[in-house]
């Protein structure tokens, strides 16, 4: 039993969005989710009955603080695609559901560049605008490159200044990571202690719980397949494995295949 007197949840679904648009460019599509979809999809959570909370609730509770309700659920969205600040938040609102939103400062900051294709994105203008929403913010590097094929300097560099510019728009602090295409390494999740993240999510496509790592909390990605029965079921705390896991010798091989590629080519888009 926890301290809240509740048992704890076994099961935790943090659900990962990028874009919600119907006509969204040909490298995003395959993780993009219609809004008539999208509007199924959080029907669905609803009426699931569970709670939903922030990446901040769990990150507290991983570490020993306030306890996660019974039945969490987690929304998420990467990168900040121009449908965010707009329809899609004003579709979690009217549900009154909040979520995280993790932006890369290159990509939605005029004049910069970052590694993204071309997408229709939000602007770093509209950030405060998300908090007004209900969302809060995290930091999704300044570039979206592959964090654990980086040097040192490179990789404090994308953690540090993607900080520090969301800090500055909000006026607070940006406590929480997601690394790009969960990509990182050991090495990767101890930057993100140094540079002052309380947390840091990947992928992994599995239910989190609330033995899960801090700086490596799974999640679920949402693709253009999924319907709403696979919502359902991560709702019921079914259809994917529970996070923690090591590593499988698949991941530790492609992250070897990567660093050598990188060190040939430079750095290179996670996707």
């Amino acid at each position: 039993m926890n301290d809240g007197g509740e048992a704890p949840a076994p099961h935790i679904p943090v659900l990962l969005y990028h874009a919600v648009m119907d006509d969204p460019p040909e490298w995003i599509a395959e993780f993009t989710v219609s809004p008539r979809d999208f509007a199924a999809q959080l029907d669905a959570i609803v009426a699931s009955g569970r709670t939903p909370v922030t990446v901040s609730a769990l990150a507290t509770a991983l570490a020993g603080g306030t306890p996660l309700p019974e039945r969490p659920v987690i929304l998420t969205f990467d990168d900040g695609f121009a449908d965010l600040p707009g329809p899609t938040a004003e579709a979690l609102a009217a549900r009154s559901l909040p979520a995280t939103a993790y932006l890369t400062t290159g990509a939605i900051t005029p004049g910069r560049r970052s590694l993204l294709p071309p997408a229709p994105m939000m602007t770093l203008s509209q950030t405060p605008l998300l908090e007004q929403y209900g969302m809060e913010i995290g930091a999704h590097t300044v570039t979206h490159a592959q964090l654990d094929t980086l040097p040192g300097k490179a990789l404090r560099h994308e953690l540090r200044e993607c900080k520090a510019v969301l800090e500055d728009v909000l006026g607070h602090e940006v406590a929480h990571l997601a690394y790009p295409h969960g990509y990182n390494s050991r090495r990767v999740r101890k930057a993100a202690l140094r540079e002052g993240y309380a947390s840091a999510v990947a992928v992994r496509h599995a239910l989190s719980s609330q033995t899960d790592e801090a700086y490596r909390i799974a999640r679920l990605i949402l693709r253009s397949t999924h319907t709403v029965a696979d919502v359902e079921a991560w709702m019921d705390g079914r259809g994917a494995p529970v996070a923690p896991f090591p590593d499988s010798l698949q991941t530790v091989g492609w992250r070897l295949f990567r660093r050598a590629r990188a060190t040939i080519k430079g750095p290179v888009f996670a996707g």
